[in-house]
């Protein structure tokens, strides 16, 4: 089973993003759920969305996830509220949403050894017109561990954003091509 924690700030998207990925590994067959964890917020705070996908067995545990297999982080400058790196798998990757290198990351990251990047906001700023990196972030996402396929995702896209689901299908697919995993 692949865990995955998601931070984002209110207004970013780091839940839909879980959800959608649920949706989309549930249509391939798989076992998925997702679920927020977030008090009374407020747009600009932090926000953690968890996200489950397991191949063959149902799954059966509700709790949080204390030690992700993947981070996925949608605003670089949460590396530096609370315990957010220090609770990946030791062989875990971080997923982050920065113009910086994997390399020059490191010293945001110590101790993880597989790190991925992605310039999503400037993607979802000229893509979507928005500076909304959720869907962007997906594709940096399944680059980096490939949970389902790019087009499980279409589907579900198209049924939350309707009319705006071709470019954030777009943004999904430009950041999974510029991705870059260490």
């Amino acid at each position: 089973m692949m865990e995955i924690c998601i931070y984002g700030r209110g207004g970013q998207g780091g839940v839909t993003l879980a959800e959608l990925v649920a949706h989309a590994a549930i249509r391939e067959g798989k076992y998925a759920q997702s679920m927020p964890s977030f008090g009374p917020e407020r747009r600009g705070a932090p926000v953690l969305a968890f996200l489950r996908v397991n191949e063959t067995e149902r799954i059966k545990i509700r709790t949080e996830i204390a030690e992700p297999d993947v981070l996925v982080v949608l605003d670089p400058g949460l590396l530096h509220v609370g315990d957010v790196v220090s609770r990946l798998k030791k062989e875990g990757i971080a997923v982050i949403n920065t113009k910086k290198s994997p390399e020059e990351m490191k010293s945001d990251l110590e101790g993880v050894t597989k790190i991925a990047v992605v310039d999503a906001m400037s993607i979802a700023r000229e893509i979507l017109g928005l500076p909304i990196v959720n869907t962007t972030m997906i594709g940096a996402l399944l680059k980096a561990v490939g949970l389902v396929k790019l087009e499980s995702l279409e589907e579900p896209m198209q049924e939350r954003f309707g009319k705006v689901a071709a470019k954030n299908i777009d943004a999904m697919r430009r950041a999974y091509e510029e991705t870059v995993v260490r």
